[in-house]
């Protein structure tokens, strides 16, 4: 038996099209190309991972920061290997961020585990690496130790 080459071209179609539509979970999700993950070579797009939590004066962040560079399908882009600058705002008390505030991320991801701010207030975070947009964290507060 000889199939046509038309008819297994139209069969192919007629399962994908009809999986996209079923009502279910798609099954075609995206293309990840090979130009940074992002497919269309793009800059990635970054998303606080692990937002800052609240800490005392000087104690450092933790959990540890994290900030994903993702591509344009919004999974993490694990080809992103730039810098991610992190640094304070929303910053009226004129505090410092001590700590190393440039990492390079491994699998697109940036890991900030050395983070301490020296005075009480309430800050947010913003992280940003070339040819993206700057992303801002959530709010978190940094307390003065009392006595016991």
């Amino acid at each position: 038996m000889r199939i046509a080459h038309s008819t297994i071209v139209r069969s192919l179609i007629t399962l994908v099209v009809s999986g996209c539509f079923s009502g279910t979970a798609p099954i075609i999700i995206g293309v990840n190309g090979g130009t940074g993950g992002t497919g269309s070579g793009a800059p990635p797009v970054l998303a606080f991972f692990v937002q800052p939590n609240t800490a005392n004066v000087g104690q450092l962040i933790s959990p540890a920061v994290e900030v994903v560079a993702k591509d344009s399908l919004g999974g993490t882009d694990t080809t992103f290997t730039g810098t991610i600058s992190i640094g304070l705002t929303n910053n009226s008390t004129g505090a410092a961020l001590n700590g190393t505030p440039s990492r390079r991320a491994v699998k697109g991801i940036a890991s900030f585990d050395d983070l301490a701010v020296d005075k009480a207030g309430t800050y947010t975070l913003q992280a940003s690496t070339s040819g993206a947009a700057a992303v801002t964290s959530t709010i978190f507060s940094i307390t003065t130790v009392t006595g016991p």
